[in-house]
């Protein structure tokens, strides 16, 4: 059964993404990205130990978040505006959005700390290890609630269900598993025949699907509830880094990821077609973030500029029904 409307079965039509700015600052490979879910704020992460805070309407940056004792590999950003940030040097860290200030620090990983998420209720925040846990914390105590030995190598990625009853976790051991928050008890594994390590999972927004990248050049979207692959995309290069992919949130009919041959890609959810393949100028590009509202993508430099690019699409989508919420 398609996924989408039939409406959107026949689209070779390219969204017209283009750049409208570049927003300059980090002075390392940027790691993280993430809309405020208002969308007037971007933060972002960076192998330079920072955090930058930028407002999208000035196209600047407003604060610098500095504390972390080495690079920083992920950001969150929770509903009622507190920063989550996971880094080398084993931590993980809150900040205040509004005061700019750390307001807690959380220890107890043994390994690289590498991705973070709040569930949608803000009150819980996970993170992953190259320990191969996945730790879950109380946001206002910042104490641990629940330690989940998850994978058998180190966990690259984590995402909660927009009930946030359910997490799932992606591992270099080439599986995808799901979670039950309250418990922390397996749900179900998802096997790839190939076993590739999965760099990035990350379920739709409905709740209904999950979307993994693998390190062979392909993204794969999955009916978990069936152990379905039900989709694969190919054309963008992924082989060295765990790369982010996400769901357009505007549009509904967008997969979106960066790619190791410096370009961004833009796939059609329900056709696989890549619509669009941009040039980032020589900007290799493993994280990518899309606006609550409005089609917007931000994309990060991993070398040379090191910069964050804003790009824009026509208005004209914004009233496509959103075929995944």
């Amino acid at each position: 059964m398609p996924i989408l409307p039939s409406q959107f079965l026949q689209s070779s039509v390219s969204p017209g993404y283009s750049i409208k700015h570049s927003l300059l600052g980090h002075s390392g490979s940027v790691t993280g990205l993430k809309f405020s879910s208002c969308g007037e704020n971007l933060v972002s992460s960076s192998a330079d130990m920072l955090l930058m805070l930028w407002d999208l309407s000035a196209t600047r940056c407003i604060q610098s978040l500095a504390g972390h004792e080495n690079g920083v590999n992920d950001v969150a950003w929770s509903a009622d505006g507190l920063i989550a940030s996971c880094s080398d040097d084993k931590t993980v860290r809150l900040w205040d959005s509004r005061s700019k200030l750390c307001v807690k620090v959380l220890k107890g990983h043994c390994g690289y700390t590498f991705s973070c998420c709040f569930n949608p209720q803000s009150n819980l925040l996970a993170s992953t290890s190259f320990d191969e846990t996945v730790r879950l914390w109380d946001v206002r105590t910042g104490k641990t609630l629940e330690i989940v030995r998850a994978h058998q190598d180190p966990i690259t990625s984590v995402d909660f269900h927009r009930e946030g009853n359910i997490f799932v976790t992606s591992s270099f051991d080439g599986l995808v598993r799901l979670w039950d928050t309250s418990t922390g008890h397996v749900m179900k594994t998802l096997v790839d025949v190939d076993n590739i390590p999965v760099g990035h999972v990350k379920f739709s927004p409905n709740g209904r699907y999950i979307l993994s990248s693998t390190l062979n050049n392909t993204l794969r979207l999955w009916n978990y509830n069936k152990s379905k692959c039900l989709r694969i995309y190919r054309g963008h290069t992924n082989q060295l880094y765990c790369s982010n992919s996400n769901f357009s949130i505007t549009g509904g009919i967008w997969i979106v990821s960066g790619s190791e041959d410096n370009t961004l890609c833009i796939w059609n959810l329900q056709t696989r077609e890549l619509v669009q393949k941009i040039s980032t100028e020589g900007d290799q590009v493993l994280c990518t973030h899309c606006h609550p509202t409005e089609n917007v993508i931000a994309s990060g430099a991993l070398q040379n500029s090191y910069a964050i690019k804003i790009w824009k699409s026509s208005d004209n989508y914004n009233n496509q029904p959103n075929p995944t919420h």
